[in-house]
């Protein structure tokens, strides 16, 4: 067992007043023998926490008590300087984090070409007008190169969901990623027959119910991996640098809308290299989330500023593009790629802990993100940036997973590398209801009838969520048999998704 502190191994910190002997004993064991923090841990917390009380006070923390407590001594004139023990649980200052330019991107207006370029359009015959119309603005845009829509596509804001757009190397559009940079998908999938979750439905759903938060207010304590707030680029930009702490809170949660953590079987159909399972049905567990509160006042912020800087007619306003010759177009770009990566965590903390509850380690795990902006190479040899919102990459050797909805499939796919689709491929089965007329025309017996007719347990989730608000993935996948092969298919179980009552502002 891990000795308790003694008093005397805290006030190596600072001359603590004997009137808080005991409270800092009290909080310094219980994170060590119930939290799971050694004391070198223990004591850089209290060494942090003494430096600024009144920012430990004031956030949920585990020493926010005892802050406060600090924190009245000092407005009453009694302050705890650090020793210089204390002092030395600070790291050294970090260097600066310094971007390649400092030149201001200048206000410009641009018209549109007169003819659009030509794009493809796979699924014609699924894609609302709408859609159509969006996409056919960016082929107009003078930075635009090529151009895509998948089969998955509806109406967005600038380009729609399940577009494709490749322009100048230097150039990044912040709607054409979208408004959850990075979103993803993610699956784990385990060692476990397919049947398991008839053998063990309230051990699954409470792992669902225990590990997962959802919307504004999710939070998590304990972090499982917390690696990716040691990333240098969080110091990179005062707006990055002011959503660290939320993102820190947030770090293993999801949004709202169409985010999900599910279990469900995997049926994989034949042996993959890349996929790596032999033929037959798996236990696994899908989910589906992006970049949260960080990702998405990132998206609001440099949309706005793209759009000051990018003067485009009324119908392509929100097309707007940053010059990544700039700094506005460093910033963009650094915040963007931290995203993905901090949305990567995001799974990877929830598949962590589920499967930490579960006792098992995955066989494989498949991950795939949309919403963002790659610099790619055309088959012609030319550099462009691909934006992909609502859309994957399906390169030659990109693995991914196209969901469908609560009660329809998904599938494990990967790509054929088709040059015409910009090596890619859909997201996801796409809407065919806006979230307004779900709720509008579908009541909660119709959801409860076919969820009971298709043995789907849904723990939370709403109306504008039902089935039937999407297309049927069946028919999105055969619109992409030349962009995709498919490996595996998932069948959903049990799905959580965020409570009727947090709702956020989302574009699906």
């Amino acid at each position: 067992m891990n000795s308790l502190f003694t008093i005397e191994e805290i006030l190596v910190l600072a001359d603590i007043p004997a009137s808080l002997h005991t409270t800092f004993l009290r909080v310094a064991n219980g994170l060590h023998q119930h939290a799971d923090y050694p004391k070198e841990k223990v004591l850089a917390l209290f060494a942090r926490m003494l430096e600024n009380p009144k920012k430990f006070a004031y956030s949920k923390n585990k020493v926010t008590n005892l802050a406060k407590a600090i924190y009245d001594l000092q407005k009453e004139k009694v302050f705890i300087p650090l020793s210089e023990t204390g002092k030395s649980f600070f790291p050294p200052p970090e260097p600066a984090f310094v971007l390649n330019t400092s030149e201001k991107q200048e206000v410009t207006a641009f018209d549109l070409r007169e003819e659009p370029l030509p794009y493809a359009i796979f699924g014609r015959e699924h894609i609302e007008q709408g859609a159509l119309d969006q996409m056919k603005t960016a082929a107009s845009l003078p930075i635009s190169i090529a151009g895509a829509l998948m089969p998955d596509a509806h109406q967005g804001y600038g380009l729609p969901i399940g577009g494709v757009l490749a322009t100048h190397p230097e150039t990044v559009i912040p709607y054409a990623v979208g408004v959850d940079i990075a979103c993803r998908m993610c699956m784990s999938i385990f060692d476990l027959p397919a049947d398991f979750f008839k053998r063990e439905p309230h051990l699954l759903k409470r792992t669902l119910v225990e590990n997962t938060k959802f919307g504004i207010g999710g939070e998590t304590g304990k972090k499982f991996d917390e690696s990716v707030m040691d990333l240098p680029e969080w110091r990179a930009t005062k707006i990055i640098r002011d959503l660290k702490d939320k993102a820190y809170r947030q770090l293993g949660t999801s949004g709202t809308g169409n985010h999900f953590v599910e279990w469900g079987v995997v049926e994989v159909f034949e042996q993959d290299d890349l996929l790596g399972l032999p033929v037959g049905n798996y236990l696994a567990l899908l989910s589906h989330s992006g970049s949260r509160g960080f990702g998405g006042t990132v998206a609001g912020y440099y949309s706005k500023l793209a759009m000051q800087k990018t003067r485009l007619p009324k119908s392509a306003a929100h097309l707007a593009w940053l010059d990544l010759n700039t700094e506005e177009g460093q910033e963009y770009w650094i915040a963007m790629n931290l995203a993905g990566e901090y949305a990567s965590a995001n799974h990877h903390e929830i598949h962590a802990k589920i499967a930490r509850e579960l006792r098992e380690k995955p066989l494989k795990m498949v991950e795939n993100h949309h919403n963002f902006a790659w610099k790619e190479t055309l088959s012609n040899g030319e550099e462009v940036m691909v934006h992909r919102k609502g859309a994957t990459p399906a390169g030659p050797n990109d693995l991914g997973i196209i969901p469908g909805s609560m009660t329809q499939p998904g599938f494990v796919v990967r790509g054929k590398g088709h040059d015409t689709a910009l090596n890619s491929a859909s997201h996801g089965a796409g809407r065919v209801m806006s979230r307004t007329k779900a709720f509008e025309n579908i009541t909660r017996h119709q959801l409860n009838k076919i969820l009971e007719e298709t043995n789907i347990q849904l723990i939370g989730g709403d109306l504008d969520e039902a089935p039937m608000v999407y297309k049927n993935i069946e028919t999105v996948i055969a619109a992409q048999q030349d962009l995709v092969k498919v490996l595996a298919k998932f069948s959903p179980k049990i799905v959580r998704m965020a409570d009727a009552n947090r709702k956020e502002g989302r574009e699906d």
